[in-house]
């Protein structure tokens, strides 16, 4: 039997797949990645079951300095209006947004950063992904934009009080996530180092290594069961949402 094959598309190199690519290879995923900052993005998504877009430090609309935004934007429409499942991670999180009619902006409170909590919302009970969560489930947050606007007709799935749109579904199977579930300490003190500014807003502690192995594990014994799902998802053994949300392409 022929494994399901996952496009993962990576826009930069401090935030590789790690924990993501350990849980999905587990699920028995070809990941087929690009590192968009060398390779260009496939034209079509026909030899693709999912996509998986990962975050980076630019912004989801700096087209100027990395025109392959454009292109990443274009897929994410595409999978959408194809019903294939997605899972977009901060900034694929906000792609997908401005792929399907969201808006992302620069958050006006400032960076939110450090191992914080999120809440789901009441639809999320409904939802084949989230409906198993905790009801507020930790997660690493390393982000200065924000979802500012949902695209139309997207379910909203999560929420901090800081940035409201911390999770959401786009169609029946296109998922955004604000913050990560796939990094390691290393990953996370790597961010810190190059942005301190960021980093200076996180609470106490938060970048101190005991801190974060302890927080990553709490963050996988949740999250890798929540990737386990989308596997399913991908293997077409899990039934994805009503058909609710965008299902054309708007970029």
């Amino acid at each position: 039997m022929t494994s399901p094959r996952l496009l993962v598309l990576q826009p930069s190199k401090s935030d590789p797949l790690a924990k993501l690519g350990e849980w999905l290879k587990t699920e028995g995923m070809e990941l087929d990645l690009v590192p968009l900052w060398d390779e260009q993005a496939p034209a079509s998504l026909d030899d693709y079951q999912g996509v998986l877009c990962l975050g980076g430090e630019m912004g989801a609309l700096d087209d100027l300095d990395h025109p392959w935004l454009a292109d990443v934007r274009k897929l994410l429409s595409s999978a959408v209006s194809q019903r294939k499942p997605v899972l977009a991670i901060c900034l694929g999180a906000q792609l997908l947004a401005a792929a399907t009619g969201g808006q992302v902006r620069r958050g006006p409170q400032g960076p939110e950063v450090g191992v914080l909590l999120v809440a789901k919302r009441d639809v999320a009970a409904n939802d084949p992904l989230f409906a198993d969560l905790p009801f507020t489930p930790d997660v690493l947050q390393f982000h200065l934009d924000e979802v500012h606007v949902l695209p139309p007709g997207a379910e909203h799935l999560a929420a901090s009080t800081k940035y409201p749109n911390q999770a959401f579904r786009v169609g029946a199977s296109a998922y955004g996530l604000q913050f990560h579930i796939e990094t390691t300490p290393e990953i996370v003190l790597n961010w810190a180092e190059k942005d301190p500014e960021s980093a200076a807003c996180a609470r106490p502690r938060h970048f101190d290594q005991d801190f974060l192995e302890e927080a990553h594990r709490d963050i996988e014994e949740v999250w890798q069961p929540f990737v386990a799902r989308f596997a399913k998802l991908v293997r077409g053994e899990l039934s994805p949402a009503g058909c609710l949300g965008t299902q054309l392409p708007l970029v």
